[in-house]
Order: structure tokens, then C-alpha cells, then sequence
């Protein structure tokens, strides 16, 4: 078995995301990522990589600094070979994010100890339940980009994830392919959600913010409800969102909403 790397998003979207699209929606985080490193996101020196065996790809990772290593659901045992290969080539890798047991086997195999964790849960939509609150949901436009930069910014710090990672890039591409939306109550942005395109007739909602004086007033439920509406009317067939299970309200909001768990995913930090 080797693991091979390249730069080209090109290359990668053609060895590796056949294997990536046996699952589209475990997967569903290395496909969105794939595709914004080809629309222009994540361009500071990517590293994509998958492992063949007898000429057939297994499994396959991302890098996008300052990001951790991204894991696709890749089978366990390809991970010691992964780290070992990594430690040769000198790669800097400040954690990794991926389904739970691939990630703390990745990181049982690393040499840096561990400095902390985000544990998350990915859900699938059911039945797509109703969300009430005052207001509408309206498509971020290109002149509100700086404020959705700040919302995003905000996000990150307050769920801790991306530490460092400049947003404009990433929200002024999903702002030109309109996979951000407002609630806006009284002519105001009052949340924020983000709905990527359907690939292989999966979608997954995310990021979800609404500011801390704005919260318990449903907004967050019905943004996420029309971002979903999105997802579903552009023709995803499975719609996905990941939740932090240190927050119970956003878990259960997202349950009343319909959606239902599939898996535990985790982000490790290391020292």
C-alpha cells in the first residue's frame, strides 16, 4: 500500500473522489472541502492524499492549512501508515477532524500529545419538521460580505474551530454560489446559516450563528429550516448537519427540526 500526495485539486477530484462518493454523506466534509480548494477556497498549499492498493484507492485525507488534516472514513488500519508517512515527509499537522474512532487512531499514531478536542455528531434528515419566528430568510448578497465575515469570525471562536483560518475567502465563494442565507426580523440580519450545493444529491447545513443578545427566539430553528427548504428545492435527496454536543439546545433544536444522528466525529488538537 502507498500513499501518494498531490497539490492539484484537479488531480485529487479525479483519483480519489470516486472513492469518496462510495459515501457521500459520511464523507460529506472531504467532498464540500474538495470542491471549494477546485472553486478557490483553502489555496494556501493544500495537501491531498489517498492510499492505493493493488492500483485501487482505500482511502483519502485533506490538508488546508492552518486546518487540521481532514479524514475521510477511512479504514482504520491505514492510519499508523498515514502518520508514519507524514513524520517522513516533515508535515505540519496541528490536529485532525474526522469520523471519531479514524481520529483518535490518528492520533494515537502521532508523535505530539494531544491539547484538546471538539466532539460533534453528524445528522441526517427525516421529515423536515416546521420552524416558526418572525421574519424571513433572504440569500446573503456580495455587499453584506464584510458582515457575514464577522459572523462567521465570531462562529469560529465561540465553537473554537479554524483557529487562525482567515473566513473572507471561504464566505465570499459560498456568497457567489448563494449558500448563505439571513433571517431578517424588522429589515435586520438576526441569524445566519450556510447550505452547501448538492453533490451527489447530498447537501449539508452549517455553519448555524446567531448572535448572543439575538438568542431563544427561534431564529436559529428557522434560518436552519430554510436553509434546509434550500437544500431540498435544489434537489439533495439526503441533507446532513453536524452538531456540538456540548451544546444541548442547538441538539435538540436541530432533533425538532427532524433530524436524526448517524455518527460521533471529532476534531483533535495537538500540543
Amino acid at each position: 500500500m502507498t500513499w501518494r500526495f498531490t497539490s492539484d485539486p484537479g488531480e485529487f477530484a479525479e483519483v480519489a473522489e470516486p472513492w469518496l462518493l462510495r459515501d457521500p454523506v459520511r464523507n460529506t466534509v472531504p467532498l464540500t472541502v474538495s470542491r471549494g480548494i477546485r472553486g478557490g477556497q483553502f489555496v494556501e498549499d493544500p495537501l491531498l492524499g489517498w492510499l492505493e492498493e493493488g492500483g485501487d484507492v482505500v482511502a483519502a485525507v485533506l490538508h488546508t492549512p492552518p486546518r487540521p488534516l481532514l479524514l475521510a472514513d477511512v479504514p482504520l488500519g491505514t492510519l499508523p501508515s498515514l502518520a508514519a508517512t507524514l513524520i517522513e515527509r516533515d508535515q505540519v499537522i496541528p490536529g485532525v477532524s474526522g469520523p471519531l474512532a479514524a481520529a483518535e487512531a490518528f492520533a494515537r499514531a502521532w508523535w505530539r500529545p494531544v491539547r484538546g478536542r471538539r466532539s460533534e455528531r453528524l445528522f441526517r434528515l427525516g421529515t423536515l419538521e416546521a420552524a416558526t419566528a418572525p421574519g424571513k430568510a433572504r440569500t446573503v448578497p456580495a455587499d453584506e460580505i464584510p458582515q457575514a465575515v464577522d459572523w462567521f469570525r465570531a462562529f469560529q471562536q465561540e465553537a473554537h474551530v479554524e483557529a487562525g483560518a482567515d473566513p473572507t475567502p471561504v464566505v465570499s465563494a459560498r456568497v457567489n454560489r448563494e449558500e448563505l442565507l439571513w433571517w431578517e426580523d424588522e429589515g435586520r440580519p438576526v441569524s445566519l446559516a450556510g447550505v452547501s450545493a448538492p453533490i451527489a444529491a447530498m447537501s449539508r447545513v452549517g455553519p448555524v450563528y446567531t448572535p448572543p443578545d439575538l438568542r431563544r427566539r427561534g431564529y436559529g430553528a428557522a434560518v436552519t429550516h430554510a436553509a434546509t427548504r434550500k437544500a431540498l428545492d435544489e434537489g439533495a435527496d439526503e441533507v446532513l448537519l453536524f452538531t456540538d454536543l456540548a451544546n444541548p439546545t442547538s441538539n435538540s433544536i436541530y432533533r425538532k427540526l427532524g433530524y436524526r444522528p448517524i455518527d460521533d466525529y471529532a476534531t483533535i488538537h495537538f500540543a
